[in-house]
C-alpha cells in the first residue's frame, strides 16, 4: 500500500483543511461561509496548497489561515 502524497492523490486532503480554514475566516472576518470559501478558493495561499511540491500540506488549519491573512494584507485586501 502506498502511502506517499502525491498531486494526484492530494485532493483527498485538501476538503478537510479548506473547511475548516474557510470556518476560521467566517468566524474572525463576520462573513458568511460560502464567502470566506470564495476567498480562500480564489487565493494564491489555496493555489500553493493544491500543489504537493510547496509541502504546505502539512499545515494545521490555523498556519494556513494565517497564510492567507498574510496573503491579503500584502495585497492590501483585508
Amino acid at each position: 500500500m502506498n502511502l506517499d502524497i502525491t498531486n494526484e492523490n492530494l485532493y483527498l486532503l485538501l476538503p478537510g483543511k479548506v473547511s475548516r480554514v474557510a470556518q476560521i475566516y467566517a468566524h474572525e472576518h463576520h462573513v458568511t461561509l460560502i464567502e470566506a470559501l470564495r476567498c480562500f478558493y480564489h487565493s494564491d495561499t489555496y493555489k500553493r496548497l493544491a500543489d504537493e511540491s510547496t509541502k504546505l500540506w502539512h499545515y494545521g488549519p490555523v498556519a494556513l489561515y494565517q497564510e492567507l491573512v498574510d496573503e491579503l494584507k500584502q495585497k492590501g485586501s483585508e
